[in-house]
């Protein structure tokens, strides 16, 4: 292990978590700041934000309210920049999904103000994270970037969770199940003791999901719906913040980024791709490794996900038609230098990724691969 000392944002400041946890924390929030700029961007969550709106205004803050027109992108973020400082605003409130939340997180990082998050589902833990993703006006994935520090407060009201659409939570659980997958395939081997202990977390939120994901998309009011929505929206978080990157993502979010590369995959949601991302992970560490526990644990996790209607193959995501040239340019993206698949103990290029990618599609297709293509076993059709 190194003796470098490195930062590590761990977990927000303040985490109020509940039925009720908007009326505790709204009373927080003056104290972090007075003239919020409150980000949103879903019609469906309008309605939260113009609550969250009067709220505030019965605080006695003085909100400016504004909306993304795209994902977390540098366009939005330019006009988030100019409304802040026009408005002088001295705090983020990011109230939405994970690219509201990310948004919310990157300008409050590049401005120096701090940042309040609230979730609208739990579709991703990025309301935890020191982490944005940052997207293309089209949806394509560009890069992420490591944050000073979590937010300052988050506020995970149940409530406001419970009113997204169930197909979120079934996302969210997609991309939480990844921690394990991912990390206990680049990390299980760390001398690391947080390393260790957040894959350990990875592994147990893993086998609660398997136990409780069912009960939870049937039924909003029990504890497993409970459970559920706090191992996607928090949990996951904090294996995150304890492990560090290398328990963050490896080849199934490494295969998401390639993927929003395609037009087609934006109708996706984002745990959705990770989802399928994992199965194909997994096709790899059986094919390559020759490891058998891989192929067990994909059969297994293809059943689950298709019991949630979770992607099992690209003609789920909406990539039925998608051409080999097409699938080429995004396994060439997920194979890029600083591509978080080359964490994982073998090595990947853009020809074992689109042979892997082709082998789960769901239909048969013959694959012609260029005379100049460097040969490997895992190439050949025999």
């Amino acid at each position: 292990m190194s003796n470098k000392i490195l930062p590590q944002s761990i977990s927000p400041r303040r985490v109020l978590r509940g039925e009720k946890a908007w009326e505790h924390g709204k009373e927080i929030i003056p104290s972090i700041c007075k003239r919020p700029l409150l980000l949103g961007r879903s019609k469906q969550t309008k309605n939260i934000r113009d609550f969250l709106y009067y709220e505030l205004i019965q605080l006695g803050s003085n909100p400016i309210a504004a909306e993304l027109k795209h994902d977390c992108c540098e366009l939005d973020l330019a006009k988030i920049k100019t409304l802040v400082i026009n408005n002088k605003c001295d705090g983020v409130i990011a109230a939405g999904g994970g690219k509201v939340l990310d948004a919310g997180k990157l300008s409050s990082h590049r401005l120096d103000i701090p940042c309040i998050t609230i979730p609208t589902s739990a579709s991703t833990c990025a309301g935890w994270t020191a982490l944005s993703n940052i997207y293309s006006t089209k949806g394509a994935f560009i890069k992420d970037v490591i944050l000073d520090s979590c937010p300052e407060l988050l506020i995970f009201d149940y409530g406001f969770i419970r009113q997204a659409p169930p197909r979120t939570l079934a996302s969210g659980i997609g991309d939480a199940l990844a921690k394990w997958y991912e990390s206990s395939s680049t990390s299980n081997a760390s001398t690391d003791g947080l390393v260790q202990q957040a894959v350990q977390m990875a592994r147990v939120l893993r086998d609660q999901l398997f136990i409780d994901s069912h009960e939870a998309l049937l039924n909003q009011k029990s504890d497993a719906w409970i459970r559920v929505a706090e191992g996607c929206g928090l949990t996951a978080g904090l294996i995150g913040g304890i492990g560090g990157s290398r328990c963050r993502t490896a080849a199934a979010h490494a295969i998401h980024n390639g993927l929003t590369q395609l037009m087609h995959s934006k109708k996706s949601l984002h745990g959705e791709i990770v989802a399928y991302g994992i199965l194909v992970q997994l096709h790899l560490e059986e094919v390559i490794e020759k490891n058998q526990l891989a192929q067990q644990a994909r059969k297994q996790l293809q059943e689950f996900l298709k019991d949630l209607k979770l992607p099992t193959n690209l003609d789920n995501l909406d990539l039925k038609d998608v051409n080999i040239d097409s699938l080429r340019l995004a396994c060439e993206f997920a194979c890029r230098d600083e591509s978080d698949i080359h964490r994982l103990p073998f090595k990947v290029n853009p020809n074992i990724l689109l042979k892997a990618l082709i082998m789960t599609k769901g239909q048969e297709i013959v694959v012609r691969l260029e005379n100049n293509i460097e040969e490997n076993k895992y190439l050949d059709r025999s």
